[in-house]
């Protein structure tokens, strides 16, 4: 479907973001195939489950695919020289609950673990942004986009969602050559506070290391 979608794609590789073994073999396929001048981290899941649910590796479902596998991908493909982050604005309402990053001790509420692990990928933009400081990572608020997730509600067409991330993906634009930053609309805007907070951003890098068993190598 992939490649009947984009047919003067190079390759396609796929796997499942709610398994660290399987994040780990997309990640070597995906390296296999590179190196690459851009990463653009947009998989996920939407929030509004019912009740927690874990995947086979005993971790909560949108916390393992929003946060923990881009980490991971982030951590072991090869650097590249542009990584953008897709969030949501819901990431204003997010917590950065270091303490209980899986709901395991709060009442579960899916949309509040989804607003959760958003602010999460904008923390983990600013952080590798920090980290790596030859390489731009930014985070990129799509907007409400008429997808299979959004549904047809949605307010913004599909190449409205895209505009943004393109833009920080290839331009030459000096407002497009920066880092550790949070767009919408080629507009940059003011995250949550906890996303500037370098505890927190440090907190969670440590927080995916001992959950994925990798470090995110150094600058």
């Amino acid at each position: 479907e992939a490649r009947a979608a984009v047919p003067q794609a190079a390759g396609v590789v796929a796997g499942d973001l709610a398994s660290l073994a399987g994040t780990r073999e997309l990640a070597e396929a995906a390296a296999a195939a590179g190196p690459f001048d851009v990463v653009i981290h947009n998989a996920g899941v939407g929030g509004g489950a019912a009740w927690r649910s874990v995947t086979e590796d005993k971790l909560e479902r949108i916390f393992q695919t929003n946060v923990l596998a881009p980490y991971l991908l982030t951590a072991l493909m090869p650097r590249p020289r542009r990584l953008v982050y897709l969030t949501s604005g819901l990431e204003a309402e997010g917590t950065a609950d270091l303490g209980d990053l899986q709901y395991e001790r709060r009442p579960w509420d899916g949309m509040r673990a989804y607003s959760d692990s958003k602010l999460l990928d904008v923390v983990l933009a600013f952080a590798v942004a920090r980290r790596w400081p030859g390489t731009l990572s930014n985070a990129v608020d799509p907007g409400w986009i008429r997808t299979r997730m959004g549904g047809p509600n949605a307010t913004g067409a599909l190449p409205e969602g895209a505009e943004t991330q393109v833009w920080l993906a290839t331009s030459e634009d000096p407002a497009a050559r920066v880092t550790g930053r949070y767009f919408k609309r080629r507009q940059e805007l003011r995250a949550n506070p906890a996303a500037y907070d370098h505890g927190v951003q440090d907190g969670l890098l440590a927080a995916c290391a001992e959950l994925t068993g990798v470090e995110l190598p150094a600058g």
